[in-house]
């Protein structure tokens, strides 16, 4: 009898126990609470701890409760991972900019596109020339080799930026001008099926360099390493009926300097790397073509000392390379001077629109911080014909310096802040389902 009322005894005392631990916990806020995402989860079940009042041992209160926590971390781990900063990539000719988007700084990254081929021991493969063991994935602005491309991108954002495999985020990439459509669609391939990332977007270049300077209408002029693209930009589209890319740029005038420079030092026998370390060094825009035509017939001659201990003298040849944007006859072109091709281009767009693209004018890229060269485009602007001339927009003073090289991407870590937290990308879904073709319906 004793026994039998000590059973029982035990068990109004467990039942009370329960019954209280539950009136406790229905008064009591959950401590975390799990925002919906469209649909029931296991943790959305256990959405606080007084869910589980229906429940009679004490035990399975504990093991749920551990249970509900775990869910709560998991979901913390995928908010940790939405959270995370977009990454954002401007891939050139010659210089890759790759960074999170932070408007304000400069990109994290900034290194050559080109890569170099090498044996499994690390070793350089035996070659008649250094140039043959290069490999450019990407040629006068567009992906040509999307093997070397995987490679470059895979130590970017793995090596560079610190990503880990299985928790891969969001990428803004900037697009060059008049990107064909295949190119568009084999890059959102590459980042969805063999980087596996959560979200993506692409806008072009020219419209990215305006965000850059606080502009969404202008034009841009482009000078980059393998060309030159001039794009009217409204409304934060580009017009590009009107657009102009030519094939030209800095390792053209590279190649443009060595010529220049054989003349006056017949036995110079440089790489091109080595060319274009002195052309960034030494080359310069004359004030006008008549101060270049004096430069022909009399120039102060510069002497620069090689790591080999040579000697070679420069002269005139400096001032060539900036003289070819405005005369492209001196590249054996038979077309107009930056200036014109920018004005002339204008005059394609509605008049309505020609003051606001003529006085919102961006130079872009490395080729534009040539000394000299600002100045001279601004005093040919001055002369050209156009009742509206062409007038330079400065960069914002809390900018980084030297924003002409990398306003693109600075442009675009500005607009990844507005277009992945509001949703606006193509997400792993909306890939899943449209395929790489979604690109053009979401990213324009």
């Amino acid at each position: 009898m004793r026994l039998g009322r000590s059973m029982k005894k035990k068990e109004r005392e467990m039942e009370a126990i329960v019954e209280s631990e539950s009136q406790n916990q229905a008064n009591t806020k959950p401590l975390f609470s799990l925002p919906s995402s469209g649909g029931p989860s296991v943790a959305g079940r256990f959405n606080g701890v007084s869910n589980l009042s229906h429940l009679q041992s004490p035990a399975l209160i504990k093991l749920c409760s551990c249970f509900y926590f775990l869910c709560v971390h998991l979901h913390w781990l995928r908010l940790t991972k939405d959270l995370m900063e977009a990454v954002v990539i401007d891939a050139g000719s010659k210089l890759l900019k790759a960074g999170f988007a932070i408007p304000d700084q400069a990109p994290s990254m900034i290194i050559p596109t080109q890569m170099k081929i090498m044996n499994e021991d690390g070793s350089l493969p035996d070659s008649p020339s250094l140039q043959a063991n290069n490999v450019d994935p990407v040629v006068r602005g567009f992906v040509k080799d999307w093997d070397a491309m995987e490679d470059l991108l895979h130590h970017v954002l793995y090596n560079g930026l610190g990503w880990e495999i299985g928790n891969e985020g969001q990428i803004l990439f900037a697009d060059p001008l008049l990107t064909p459509k295949a190119v568009r669609e084999q890059l959102v391939q590459l980042m969805f099926e063999t980087f596996n990332i959560s979200g993506f977007y692409a806008s072009e270049q020219a419209v990215l360099s305006l965000y850059a300077v606080g502009r969404i209408s202008g034009c841009t002029v482009d000078i980059g390493h393998g060309k030159i693209d001039i794009a009217p930009v409204i409304e934060g589209a580009v017009q590009h009926v009107a657009s102009r890319r030519l094939e030209i740029g800095g390792a053209d005038l590279t190649k443009l300097f060595a010529q220049e420079l054989a003349k006056s030092n017949p036995l110079l026998k440089l790489d091109l790397s080595e060319i274009e370390r002195l052309k960034e060094q030494y080359a310069c825009c004359a004030e006008d073509d008549l101060a270049y035509e004096k430069t022909l017939k009399s120039c102060q001659e510069e002497q620069h000392t090689l790591p080999d201990g040579q000697v070679i003298s420069i002269k005139r040849e400096r001032f060539t390379v900036g003289e070819a944007l405005f005369q492209p006859s001196i590249l054996g072109l038979e077309t107009h001077g930056i200036v014109e091709q920018l004005v002339r281009i204008i005059s394609t767009v509605s008049s309505e629109n020609h003051r606001q693209l003529l006085e919102n004018t961006v130079l872009c890229g490395g080729t534009v911080s040539m000394a000299g060269f600002e100045d001279r485009f601004q005093r040919e602007a001055s002369l050209c014909s156009s009742s509206v001339r062409p007038s330079l927009v400065k960069a914002p003073e809390y900018m980084p310096e030297n924003l002409s090289m990398y306003s693109a991407w600075v442009g675009g870590a500005i607009l990844a802040k507005v277009v992945f937290p509001q949703n606006q990308h193509i997400t792993k879904a909306d890939y899943d389902e449209s395929g790489p073709s979604v690109v053009h319906r979401k990213c324009f």
